[in-house]
């Protein structure tokens, strides 16, 4: 376990129109997790198209990627410990009814299609969603609070 393990963390459209973008990122915060990237894209079908590679074959995919490229997202890099299984335990499930309250789809979503985020499911998927979303690099910074944060 590390505590520089990276997430990827994106806010979807849905999410950044109802103005949610504020309170998921505090929800990270608060929880102890860094920032080390962050943007506002407005990404295009190509990029979504590489970014959701692995659901191609699915059914759904040409809705997805025509609705993630309607407008802004918010891309989003956060570092610490266990970030991605961590992560997506706070965004909760990708259909909501099935997300406990609490978590950020649980409070927030509504529908499977429109489920406010999307995260990492694994260190080799953030690797490469980050690789994708920043190809400028990251941040990396030490935080006063590691000390406190981590044994």
């Amino acid at each position: 376990m590390s505590n520089t393990e990276r997430t990827y963390i994106m806010i979807k459209p849905d999410g950044v129109q109802r103005g949610l973008v504020g309170k998921i990122i505090a929800r990270f915060e608060e929880r102890g997790f860094k920032i080390v990237a962050l943007k506002m894209a407005h990404p295009t079908e190509d990029h979504l198209r590489k970014h959701y590679a692995d659901l191609a074959n699915k059914p759904f995919f040409p809705g997805l990627v025509k609705y993630m490229a309607s407008g802004p997202v918010i891309a989003i890099v956060f570092e610490g410990l266990d970030a991605v299984k961590t992560g997506r335990a706070m965004l909760g499930a990708t259909n909501p009814l099935a997300s406990p309250i609490g978590s950020i789809r649980g409070d927030f979503a509504l529908a499977v299609g429109r489920n406010i985020c999307h995260g990492s499911d694994s260190v080799e998927s953030a690797n490469k969603e980050i690789d994708l979303w920043f190809p400028e690099g990251i941040t990396s910074w030490k935080s006063v609070y590691e000390g406190w944060l981590y044994e």
